[in-house]
C-alpha cells in the first residue's frame, strides 16, 4: 500500500472514529432531553448533529478515495448506498429536532414535542445499526 494510499485510510478511519461516534451519541441522547424539555441542550444537539453530519461526509469522501479501483464490489457498493441512507435519516433527525425546539419554545398547547421523541430515538437507532452493518462490510469483506 502507498503512502498516499495510508494516508487516506488513516483519514477515512479518523473520521469514522470522530465524526461518526459523536453523531451517533448525540442523536440517541436526543429524545431523553426533549422529555426532560431542556431547550438550551436541544439546541446544542441539534447544532452538534449537523455538525457531525457534515464531518461524516470526509468518512465517505476519504472512502471513495481509497477505494477508487474496487468500487464496483459488492461489499462497497452496499456501504455506499447504507451510507446514503444513514445521511436520509439524519436529515429527518434533524428536522425532527428542530420541531422538538420549536414545540417547545411555543405557548401553543397542540404543539407537542413528544411525537418528535419517538421517531428519533427510532431513528437513532436504525442509524447506528446501519453504522455497524458498514463496520462489519468494511472489517470482513476488505481484502
Amino acid at each position: 500500500m502507498s503512502f498516499p494510499d495510508k494516508l487516506l485510510l488513516w483519514l477515512h478511519i479518523g473520521f469514522a472514529i470522530f465524526a461518526i461516534g459523536p453523531l451517533t451519541a448525540v442523536t440517541s441522547v436526543t429524545p431523553r432531553y426533549i422529555r426532560a424539555r431542556d431547550v438550551n441542550v436541544l439546541r446544542y444537539l441539534n447544532r452538534s448533529t449537523r455538525l457531525f453530519g457534515l464531518l461524516t461526509l470526509g468518512v465517505f469522501l476519504f472512502g471513495l478515495l481509497l477505494g477508487r479501483s474496487a468500487l464496483a464490489k459488492p461489499y462497497l457498493s452496499a456501504s455506499m448506498t447504507l451510507f446514503i441512507v444513514a445521511a436520509v435519516l439524519l436529515v429527518i433527525i434533524d428536522r425532527d429536532q428542530r420541531s422538538a425546539i420549536l414545540a417547545l419554545t411555543t405557548e401553543s398547547r397542540e404543539d407537542d414535542a413528544r411525537m418528535q421523541t419517538g421517531r428519533i430515538a427510532a431513528l437513532a437507532g436504525v442509524t447506528a445499526l446501519i453504522w455497524l452493518v458498514i463496520l462489519f462490510l468494511m472489517v470482513f469483506f476488505n481484502p
